[in-house]
Formats: structure tokens, sequence, C-alpha cells
């Protein structure tokens, strides 16, 4: 669900910055980047925190075989 939340705060934070743009408001040309960085960044973790989990498993997994 993660993934999916990001995705639409990073596309809300393009569309307020490209409202900004065409309004000249650069109040919310800068609350929509900040939001699509805020979104990616978020995203970048939970990928970082996927990972390591994956990996933990794998190793789990390896160690389980070989005592076995």
């Amino acid at each position: 669900m993660g993934d999916f939340e990001n995705k639409t705060d990073e596309w809300q934070g393009e569309v307020k910055e490209t409202v900004g743009d065409a309004t000249d408001n650069e109040d919310l040309q800068a609350e929509g980047a900040a939001e699509k960085v805020k979104a990616r960044t978020k995203q970048t973790f939970e990928d970082a925190k996927d990972n390591l989990e994956d990996a933990t498993d794998a190793a789990k997994d390896k160690i389980r075989s070989t005592l076995d």
C-alpha cells in the first residue's frame, strides 16, 4: 500500500507545482516540490527496508539449509 500512497503523494505534489507554475504562485510551487521530494524519500526508504528484509530472509534460509 505504501507504494500507491507515495505515488499519489508525488502526483499531488506535481499537480500543486504545476498549478503554482501556471499561476505564478511561488508558495504553491514550493509546496508541490517539497511534497514530491517527501514522497520520493519515503519510497526510497521503503524500498531499502524491503531490500533489507529480503536479504535477511535469504540469509536465514541459507543458514537453515546449511544446518539441515
